[in-house]
């Protein structure tokens, strides 16, 4: 048995394979030493057992509660916008307005389907809209009737919706569905653009098409003080250890600048809190 042909053969459809196993360096160390530790016969053991924990984190009931998780945000999506398209008579302005909002709803059914699809007998019960309280106990209360407060909303649901997927990838990595998760993340980031597009040319104010800073240098830069909770963390100017503002010594790269630069993704638990509030008691995620 070659240990390094095997490496090798691995290496041709997972280029990481050593960067699993464990950092590039130690992992040759590792695999000189290792039958000194170990009879050949008991190598094929070993082996499996690295491999497993190089690939545990891949393991079929994580992605399951992923795909889950991201379902749920999408029924969430879904119901938001469907209700109001076809519930909702002049909350939406005709013309370009409508037909956006439109075209979102149905983005949002195509990835309802597709993940229920790839879940098969595992997919969560569906959730209909009246599992949802889109006023979130009260707080956007006219969501469905002020087109102002719907676009606000709209804006925090797409705008958590991008950093969610983001915070889920990494257990995804490594499998097929990584692939699909990361084409409906985009399509969720273009989603966030043209709504904070809307957003703007509807209220009159400077927000831009991607998360910048907020007055005082607060994260939230929607003026919702309710949506604080979804832009948490997207402040932070420290990535991989480097300060980005005045990074190479250019005087333009401002704290805003540096913020705008990269996205911060929100875990799971956070995403959970934020989402519950317009879920139903009993149907809230766990």
């Amino acid at each position: 048995m070659n240990i390094v042909n095997i490496l090798e053969e691995i290496e041709k459809v997972d280029g990481e394979i050593y960067e699993r196993l464990s950092p590039r360096r130690a992992a040759m160390k590792d695999f000189f030493n290792m039958g000194k530790k170990i009879s050949l016969a008991a190598l094929p053991l070993a082996l499996g057992s690295m491999f497993q924990k190089a690939y545990g984190q891949t393991n079929p009931t994580s992605v399951n509660e992923v795909l889950n998780f991201a379902l749920s945000l999408e029924y969430l999506e879904y119901h938001f916008y469907n209700h109001a398209v076809v519930a909702a008579p002049g909350l939406i302005p005709t013309g370009a307005p409508l037909t956006a909002i439109t075209t979102i709803r149905d983005h949002e059914k195509a990835h309802v389907d597709l993940l229920v699809g790839a879940l098969g007998a595992n997919a969560r019960t569906p959730l209909a809209y009246t599992d949802f309280d889109f006023t979130a106990g009260g707080t956007f209360g006219d969501v469905y009737t002020n087109y102002s407060t719907f676009l606000k909303v709209a804006t925090a649901f797409e705008d958590t919706g991008v950093r969610a997927y983001k915070g889920q990838a990494p257990i995804l990595k490594g499998m097929p569905v990584l692939t699909t998760a990361l084409q409906i993340h985009s399509v969720e980031a273009r989603h966030a653009s043209h709504l904070r597009q809307m957003t703007a040319a509807n209220l009159g104010v400077g927000l831009k098409p991607w998360i910048s800073l907020g007055p005082n240098g607060i994260s939230n830069d929607t003026g919702v003080a309710a949506a604080d909770a979804v832009y948490a963390g997207e402040n932070n100017t420290l990535q991989a250890g480097v300060e980005i503002t005045g990074i190479g010594g250019v005087s333009g790269v401002t704290k805003a600048a540096a913020a705008e630069s990269f996205d911060e993704f929100l875990t799971g638990a956070a995403v959970k809190t934020i989402a519950n509030l317009f879920i139903v008691p009993g149907k809230r995620l766990t």
